[in-house]
């Protein structure tokens, strides 16, 4: 079951360091009114600048908000943060604002020129039209929860102590162990789709008459109906992932570096040409839908399975590089198929996803992970076994006429009057300042929950 890298950890009793990711979270969601329409208001001012506030901000349109958390230790350190300022956008937001809870956006206007890109500075702004008229309004809507993870500092110097042999620097370890997992990821996003896929359907003026899918599937978003550019990177290794994004901006087939949006992307030093020397600093995972069931998009339990992912892949032995794009590349193929099930339907991989999760099972028994693990497998597999309890399926259940727009804002009105009804309202962004995750921490909680202070990044 374990690499060589994998039995070193494992001997050396540092397993435990391999889940120990840490985690930050940026979720997108579109700020609509009561009728279910993209919402007309203005920024909300006491979001603070969208231009320079680092933990609220906006993505493609003034309405498509996002929020970001600051890396933390723990799941649930990361889902706190998450849930605050969550609340703090909630209570920003213009009365008979909501956010909407999915990840298709709610019907949208057939004159798209009412509603205005991000007002993100020139650079940004002018990069916002250029993809405009490549690709069209509605491609940009979609909205998704994206997990940013990086590695215990204690597995690189553990590893690199004793393998000095196989690795010249502690970077290129680093950039190693990471295209080890994007590939892992990349090689299972199928199994994400399908057990996470959450955006059946698109809302009227989403498709052109005619275009789009005749029936439900189990993810809009994640199929090649959903959003960005269809370049496909490299993942071979970092060097060879930089080469194939720049390649890609010199034959215009991307507008720049920043456009590229695979499912897992490298992030490190800002210039990506310099990423391979610098060293991958963590990976940021973008294949999961908005889950409506939480007023945050995601759960709790969902970064533990991420990060069980993570941990195997680091354990377990890595594709030959020979082999890693034909890999991926059948992989994708894979995860169309599924996207585009119905929902209601048992998967054509159904005895794969089984195996997978099998071994996950019983990676977590020898590892002895705890028994919230155990709990999330067994949830997750019941739902390979039935495939009535995956969120798709689950969302068509409360279609009428098509739409799931009724469903969206029952669920918003609900998480809006939750989050009114906070004791303390979080008033920090409004002077417009710019907030460090230490004095984030401080303002959010004030002592009320004390976040793992090892990993915080100034």
């Amino acid at each position: 079951m374990f690499s060589e890298i994998g039995q070193l950890i494992f001997d050396n009793e540092a397993v435990a360091k391999t889940s120990d990711f840490t985690m930050g979270l940026e979720i997108e969601m579109q700020r609509v009114d009561e009728t279910g329409q993209l919402s007309q208001e203005p920024y909300p001012a006491a979001a603070g600048d969208e231009r320079i506030n680092p933990w609220i901000t906006n993505d493609f349109l003034e309405t498509m908000s996002e929020v970001v958390t600051p890396p933390a230790a723990h799941a649930l350190d990361a889902m706190h943060y998450l849930f605050s300022i969550n609340n703090a956008l909630r209570t920003a937001l213009s009365p008979g604002e909501l956010l909407w809870p999915l990840s298709m956006p709610p019907r949208l206007p057939k004159d798209t020129s009412k509603i205005p890109l991000a007002k993100m500075g020139p650079k940004k702004e002018a990069y916002l039209k250029e993809w405009l008229k490549r690709h069209g309004f509605s491609e940009g809507t979609p909205c998704g929860a994206h997990i940013n993870l990086s590695i215990d500092p204690h597995v690189f110097n553990l590893v690199y102590d004793n393998m000095h042999d196989r690795f010249q620097s502690k970077v290129e370890l680093q950039n190693y162990l990471y295209a080890k997992i994007a590939q892992g990821f990349l090689r299972y996003r199928w199994v994400i789709t399908y057990l996470f896929g959450a955006s059946p359907i698109a809302e009227e003026n989403y498709f052109k008459p005619g275009e789009g899918p005749k029936a439900p599937i189990r993810s809009i978003r994640q199929s090649s109906h959903g959003f960005g550019n269809k370049f496909h990177g490299d993942y071979t290794t970092v060097q060879r992932y930089v080469d194939r994004i720049e390649q890609g901006v010199s034959e215009g087939k991307l507008i720049s570096d920043y456009e590229f949006h695979g499912a897992v992307r490298f992030k490190g030093n800002t210039n990506l040409k310099q990423l391979p020397k610098t060293g991958v600093e963590y990976l940021e995972l973008r294949m999961l839908d908005l889950d409506p069931s939480s007023s945050v998009g995601i759960r709790t339990n969902t970064l533990r399975f991420f990060r069980l992912m993570a941990s195997y892949f680091i354990m377990s032995p890595a594709l030959k590089p020979e082999e890693v794009n034909k890999v991926v590349a059948r992989a994708d193929d894979m995860n169309e198929e599924i996207s585009t099930e119905h929902p209601n339907d048992i998967s054509a991989y159904q005895a794969s996803a089984r195996a997978f999760l099998q071994r996950l099972e019983m990676y977590a028994d020898r590892i002895q992970l705890g028994p919230e693990y155990q709990e999330e497998l067994e949830d997750l597999m019941d739902r390979v076994e039935n495939p009535l309890t995956t969120p798709s399926a689950k969302l068509i259940t409360h279609l009428k006429n098509g739409s799931l727009t009724e469903y969206a804002l029952r669920r918003a009105m609900r998480y809006q009057q939750s989050a009114l009804q906070s004791i303390r309202p979080f008033k920090g962004f409004e002077n417009n300042q710019k907030l460090s995750p230490s004095q984030l921490k401080h303002q959010l909680f004030k002592g009320s929950w004390e976040p793992d202070n090892d990993k915080d990044q100034e």
